[in-house]
């Protein structure tokens, strides 16, 4: 129950952040084209389209990851391989964004990429981590046995 209810959090989360992130960039290529200043030689319409294209691309990642995560969440089972790796890199850039944006933009905006960052290790961190079998059904016969059952191995 949990791990749907946080699964399906960070994907309104992330929709809302990759929706927020497009238009802070839209608002940032639209400054950049209309005040027409170089900085160190650099075309003034080349860097708008490069921030147009990088809110695009930002806005994709974070709607992929959105959809990663509502798919955990409709089908209550970990992530699969590929949708780890996005989701790792995500909390990984949600990390140092945090680091930089302490500095950079204050303490909201901190606790804000945190909170992403606490809802991206708890999808990955809720699910069990039970090895399946080739067929997809049941765990492997090599699985650790439950918490209860762990005996010593030295006498």
């Amino acid at each position: 129950m949990v791990r749907r209810l946080v699964a399906g959090l960070a994907a309104i989360v992330l929709v809302a952040e990759a929706a927020v992130l497009v238009l802070v960039h839209i608002v940032l290529g639209r400054t950049t084209a209309n005040q027409s200043m170089s900085i160190a030689g650099s075309d003034p319409d080349v860097m708008s389209k490069a921030t147009y294209v990088m809110g695009a691309g930002m806005g994709a990642f974070l709607l992929l990851c959105a959809v990663l995560c509502a798919l955990a969440a409709l089908r209550d089972r970990p992530p699969g391989r590929f949708a780890r790796v996005v989701l790792i890199t995500a909390a990984v850039t949600h990390a140092v964004l945090g680091m930089l944006a302490v500095g950079l933009v204050g303490w909201a905006a901190f606790a804000t990429l945190m909170l992403i960052l606490c809802l991206l290790v708890l999808i990955l961190t809720l699910y069990p981590a039970t090895a399946r079998q080739a067929d997809g059904e049941g765990p492997v016969e090599d699985a650790p046995p439950p918490f209860g059952e762990l005996k010593p191995t030295s006498p």
